[in-house]
């Protein structure tokens, strides 16, 4: 018997999932809020993890296509002081495949293959226990029914409140993100700064760091404890408002570093939200989370390998055991909330450690997780 079976996101996850059911034989329906691929910025670069992301992605048939695409050269990590001395240089060995880089298009390109994404096809609420299955609402006004919803559709997602009444909560620490274009050609000077993976700078509850992508392209991440509405005296979009209010932030830092505030081309304000480090549910049959949607953390490396490897793992499940499918569902989530919860709690206290009134906390933070 196939069932018929709904994912709501194509994130990492979501389009893992996909793909991995579609390497069985099985269809699934994608549903996906943007418009288009490219509606908006695809975000940052991903480090995949041998043990996770990388497993997924074996696990979909496309491991070798990912090496063809990734960037082991980015796992470099430079760390300064604020005052601009190289406190730690850290390289990869030419053979280093422990978490190579990817940008997030060429990974999202790469999962979607033939995958058919319903593009434009918001999900407002996910009603699950009707006489048909499981209601998926849409905000066209359609409905669709499914006998099981997954919902990979991130940290506020709409199919969440299906199973839980948990909602994210503000971390404390807010992150500014900009951007560098071209940056060997236009910024020689940074681009030497930066090298061919990341540079950091830990100060007094603050920190900048600045990673390289691919084509020339480099992100840069103010992060910094303050309230929320830190940035409620300042209007959004006027640009040099912004960068004035970081730079006085971050004043007497090396030049060097403020340069990669100073020559973003815009900003964006992004506070760090989480949920609860062990966020389990009652199970509702049909309905089940995967990723950001299920155990939101913060951005420490985690989010997008823990969304993949379940992605793969569930649709692996599924298309295995096809005959018990909320069997087969209640087992994955006692799997993923194990997992997630040790996972949580790691990223958990990294973050406290590298945006911390001791900066020392950050440099012996990476000693430990990859000694120099």
């Amino acid at each position: 018997m196939r069932h018929r079976i709904a994912v709501v996101g194509s994130g990492p996850g979501g389009l893992t999932f996909a793909r991995v059911l579609h390497r069985h034989g099985h269809s699934v329906a994608l549903f996906e809020r943007d418009p288009s691929p490219d509606a908006r910025p695809p975000g940052g670069t991903l480090d995949l993890h041998e043990g996770m992301g990388q497993l997924a992605l074996d696990k979909a048939g496309l491991l070798a296509e990912f090496r063809k695409l990734s960037r082991p050269e980015g796992q470099a990590m430079r760390i300064l002081d604020t005052d601009g001395t190289v406190l730690r240089d850290w390289r990869p060995a030419p053979d280093e495949r422990a978490h190579p880089e990817i940008d997030r298009k060429h990974l999202r390109d790469l999962l979607r293959g033939p995958l058919d994404v319903q593009w434009g096809r918001g999900v407002t609420k996910v009603v699950p226990g009707t006489r048909d299955g499981v209601q998926v609402e849409f905000a066209d006004g359609r409905q669709e029914t499914f006998d099981l919803v997954v919902g990979a559709d991130g940290a506020w997602s709409r199919v969440r409140p299906a199973v839980s009444s948990v909602t994210p909560h503000y971390t404390g620490v807010t992150t500014v993100e900009t951007s560098l274009d071209d940056v060997d050609r236009r910024h020689p000077d940074l681009a030497r700064l930066i090298g061919d993976g990341s540079v950091a700078v830990y100060g007094v509850n603050r920190s900048v760091t600045a990673q390289r992508n691919s084509g020339g392209h480099v992100k840069v991440y103010a992060k910094f404890r303050a309230p929320q509405d830190w940035h409620a005296h300042l209007d959004p979009a006027d640009v040099e408002a912004v960068r004035a209010s970081l730079l006085a932030l971050f004043d007497g830092w090396a030049a060097p570093v403020l340069d990669l505030l100073r020559h973003g081309t815009a900003f964006v304000h992004r506070p760090l939200h989480v949920l609860p480090v062990a966020h389990t549910w009652p199970h509702v049959r049909g309905v089940t989370l995967l990723g950001d949607a299920a155990h939101l953390m913060p951005p420490l490396g985690a989010g997008a390998n823990l969304a993949m490897l379940e992605g793969a793992e569930l649709a692996e499940a599924v298309a295995a055991g096809p005959e018990d499918l909320d069997g087969t569902v209640r087992a994955f989530e006692e799997r993923m909330w194990a997992r997630a919860a040790k996972w949580a709690e790691i990223t958990t206290a990294g973050l406290e450690r590298l945006v911390s009134p001791d900066p020392a906390a950050a440099l012996a933070l990476f000693e430990e997780v990859q000694p120099s």
